[in-house]
This record gives C-alpha cells, structure tokens and sequence, in this order.
C-alpha cells in the first residue's frame, strides 16, 4: 500500500516534473499542474494505518514538492475525497469490507466524476491562480 499510494505517486510527480516545468516555461499558458489525489484519510486516523500513512505522506509529499517548484510557475495541487463509489471496498478483509458498507451505505457517496470535475476546476484557473488543496466529500459524511 505504501508502494502504490506513496512512492509510486513520486516516482510519477518526479518523471512528469521535468517535463511540466518545460511546458509552464515555455507553453502558451506559462503555467502547469499536477495533481495528486490524496484522501481524507491524509487528514484523519479511522482504522487501517497503513493507508492513513500513505495518505498522509501524500499530503506532505504534495507540500513539499510545491515548493519546490511553485516559483516555476509549477502548481502542484492536492484533491483529498472522501467516500467515493469505487471498487476500493472490495479489496479489503471481510471484515474491513463489512465496517466500510456500514458506514456508507446509507449515504449517496461521491462519483468519480466529481472527482474529475474537482480536477478540472483546479487545472483551469487563471495563471495567477494556484488551488494547493481542495477537501471534497459527499454532503451527508460526518468524518
């Protein structure tokens, strides 16, 4: 979990940097994005740790690497969702499994589609204009 959630992510971020700093140089908008999805488990601790691990160095990660470039007119951006309809559930214990359709069942969770509009919002904004974090979560999650 920490291979994929975390170091893969960088390893992307890092084969993608040079390549995005080249094009806020010297492309037509003089700006470019990356975006890491995260999770609202970067924020909080709710049960399985070595996905709120990898959430959170995702965050740091994120932070970090921003500024690092941000003078280069790189936005590096973090969209954090919440409950998602996903297959996510499905790769978990029985048990996890069961706890997380408890908890979500009863509300109508988010679509991956709002999480590509969130992405969209981001990416579009004026040159002038970094979004670093946006938290989306369905109306009706407490955590």
């Amino acid at each position: 979990m920490i291979e994929l959630n975390t170091l893969e992510l960088m390893y992307t971020a890092h084969a993608a940097a040079p390549h995005l700093l080249e094009a806020a140089a010297d492309g037509p908008r003089g700006v470019s994005d990356i975006v890491l999805v995260s999770s609202t488990a970067g924020r909080m601790v709710r049960g399985g740790g070595a996905y709120n691990a990898s959430k959170y160095a995702v965050n740091a990660f994120g932070e970090a690497f921003r500024k690092e470039v941000t003078q280069r007119h790189l936005r590096v951006s973090l969209v954090e969702p919440g409950a998602v309809e996903a297959e996510l559930p499905l790769q978990n214990r029985p048990d996890v499994r069961d706890r997380m359709y408890q908890r979500y069942t009863a509300m109508e969770c988010l679509r991956p589609t709002d999480v590509a509009d969130t992405i969209a919002f981001i990416v579009t904004r004026p040159r002038h204009v970094a979004v670093n974090e946006i938290l989306v979560r369905p109306t009706e999650q407490q955590e």
